[in-house]
């Protein structure tokens, strides 16, 4: 179930605390169909330079900055 306090826009604000002065932007998103797996780069834009968390979506709808467990598994096998 995605509630409103695990949005993706609520994910986006807790971590980055977007503004006008630093907005922010996708720069990269996958919807996996083939294989299910969805995640989405957000950066931050900042005077200094800019900063980059990558978000994943997991089976319960929810988003977090660490990928699921079947995703995980596939990355420390490689």
């Amino acid at each position: 179930m995605n509630t409103p306090e695990m949005s993706l826009r609520w994910v986006v604000e807790k971590w980055l605390a977007p503004s006008p002065v630093s907005p922010v932007r996708v720069t990269q998103f996958t919807r996996g169909r083939e294989t299910g797996n969805r995640y989405v780069h957000i950066e931050l834009v900042r005077r200094d330079g800019p900063i980059g968390i990558f978000f994943f979506r997991h089976d319960d709808g929810e988003w977090y900055v660490f990928p699921p467990e079947r995703i995980r598994q596939s990355i420390a096998g490689c």
